[in-house]
């Protein structure tokens, strides 16, 4: 299985905006996820924020449903630049 980890800044005066959105963006995303998603904010810098999607059974159909679900949720209008997107494999997955 896959995780996923996109990493973006927010633009502070946006940050309730991209709450909603990213909350949105989840709900949306779960269907494609073995574990619920999640948000995390930088320990250091709160504008720097995380997602992470944990066990991802087809990356392909993943990663389609997070390029539509993010253009309906209109996220990268309130970014302070692009969003990333790093994709892991546990250890014991590997081939």
């Amino acid at each position: 299985m896959r995780a996923a980890y996109i990493y973006y800044r927010v633009d502070p005066a946006c940050a309730d905006t991209v709450a909603q959105r990213v909350d949105a963006l989840l709900r949306a995303m779960l269907a494609h996820c073995g574990t619920p998603p999640r948000v995390l904010q930088r320990c250091d810098d709160p504008a720097t924020w995380m997602e992470i999607y944990e066990d991802i059974a087809d990356w392909s159909a993943f990663v389609g449903a997070l390029q539509r679900a993010t253009a309906e949720t209109e996220i990268a209008s309130c970014l302070a630049g692009d969003r990333h997107l790093e994709c892991f494999l546990s250890r014991d997955a590997r081939p």
